[in-house]
């Protein structure tokens, strides 16, 4: 009887161990701890490592703060047409580096969840192994105990001390079985957790996969802005410049035609739809071609126009190209009729459009106060009735900026109507 106790207790004594081992295996995986590398205080991805991913990733986060940086810098220079185009070329260098540091973030996470899976199915077929062996154990340590009962194990001792070594030993297997069915639920909740830090990593890996395709959206975004921009000034600095004094003189004239500094003329009562002016027929002063500029204005403020107009016919222009889903929001949601005749044609929108964010008149503001539009025809009417004044603005460029406002009957309320004639 001793003899098979005995082999029996150095049986479960192995087995406990296996499991103990299995479970410290799961419950301490080897983590991805890359060591940090530190680059050159240049920016010069080429000093980033190539034979090891994830310290190449780390490098290249490093080597995107340090152009961010000179970016800055750029931003700060003269306003030059050479200093535009390093500046295109210093954020079309960054969204480079973020598209291979995110690149290589994937590839590690593709690692990282690959592991993730082939540990997870190999331990779950050894959990629903040990638990089948662990309670077979335990059902028959306990039909062992049942079988065997006092009156027998007193007659099969040898002596008292005998008896009591026996006993002892039945309760202390019994309480190690359930001591290790712990250890395996402990273990099982384990496994829980790192299916669900799997889960975790397929959703990063599903972020960064977009954050992916904005980057290359903005990568052939920003070359086509370096493309438009030689197009237009055919890399001439003068060409550049005078871009820039039109856009400069435009802005300045607006802000003081909104602040009351233009000469103006009161010449009565208009009804809404009543023609009021005409859009001038090509280039005019602070005007590289025919539009109109209409912007809102509430005590000196001004206002999304698309507030008070309402839907309407159109095509929008406004972005890269026409109908580009990078265009501005045309989304107008009032009741006002528009100042030209539909079908409307936008060139900029309101407030922080794409001009701004990607031609040069981002130099120049970074907000833009109406919208400029073209219509089927030049004449311009009234938005809603109000007291009309003609009027007009001598800023920097030299010329006078023609216009014409309306004064409506909601209390400091009017419009603006900019590059006509009357």
């Amino acid at each position: 009887m001793k003899k098979l106790l005995r082999s029996n207790k150095l049986v479960l004594s192995l087995f406990f161990l296996s499991i103990s081992f299995l479970a410290f295996l799961f419950l301490n995986p080897n983590p991805y701890s890359p060591t940090p590398v530190f680059a050159d205080t240049t920016c010069d991805p080429s000093s980033c490592p190539n034979d090891d991913p994830d310290k190449r990733a780390i490098c290249l986060g490093e080597q995107i703060d340090k152009c961010t940086a000179q970016l800055n810098d750029t931003k700060n220079q003269e306003k030059t047409l050479k200093s535009q185009l390093n500046l295109i070329d210093g954020q079309t260098k960054v969204t480079e580096l973020k598209i291979e540091e995110t690149v290589l973030k994937i590839e590690k996470l593709k690692r990282e969840i690959n592991d993730l899976a082939t540990r997870i199915d190999r331990i779950a077929t050894t959990l629903d192994k040990l638990s089948e062996i662990l309670l077979t154990r335990i059902v028959q340590t306990y039909k062992y105990s049942n079988a065997v009962s006092t009156i027998d194990l007193l007659f099969s001792s040898h002596g008292f001390a005998d008896l009591i070594e026996k006993l002892k030993y039945i309760q202390v297997v019994q309480a190690y079985d359930k001591k290790k069915l712990y250890e395996l639920q402990a273990t099982k909740l384990a496994y829980n957790d790192q299916k669900q830090d799997k889960q975790t990593r397929q959703q990063e890996a599903e972020k960064l996969n977009k954050d992916l395709e904005n980057y290359k959206t903005q990568l052939a975004q920003q070359k086509k802005d370096k493309d438009e921009l030689l197009r237009v000034t055919k890399n001439d600095e003068a060409k550049y410049q005078a871009l820039l004094a039109q856009a400069r003189a435009e802005y300045l004239a607006i802000q003081g035609i909104i602040a009351g500094l233009g000469t103006e003329n009161e010449v009565g009562s208009v009804n809404q739809g009543q023609r009021i002016a005409t859009v001038i027929n090509g280039p005019s002063c602070n005007s590289g071609g025919a539009h109109l500029h209409f912007t809102v204005v509430k005590d000196g403020a001004t206002l999304n126009p698309f507030s008070y107009l309402k839907a309407i016919d159109n095509q929008n222009c406004s972005g890269s190209s026409c109908g580009n889903s990078d265009a501005d929001s045309f989304n107008p949601s009032g009741s006002w009729d528009w100042p030209l005749n539909s079908p409307i044609k936008m060139n900029q929108g309101y407030g922080r459009t794409w001009a701004v964010q990607h031609t040069w008149v981002g130099k120049i503001y970074n907000f833009h106060n109406g919208i400029d539009i073209e219509g089927s025809s030049f004449e311009v009417k009234a938005v809603k009735q109000g007291i009309l004044f003609r009027g007009s603005y001598s800023g920097e460029a030299g010329c006078a900026l023609p216009y014409v406002r309306v004064k409506h009957g909601e209390e400091g309320l009017e419009t603006l109507y900019l590059h006509v004639y009357y």
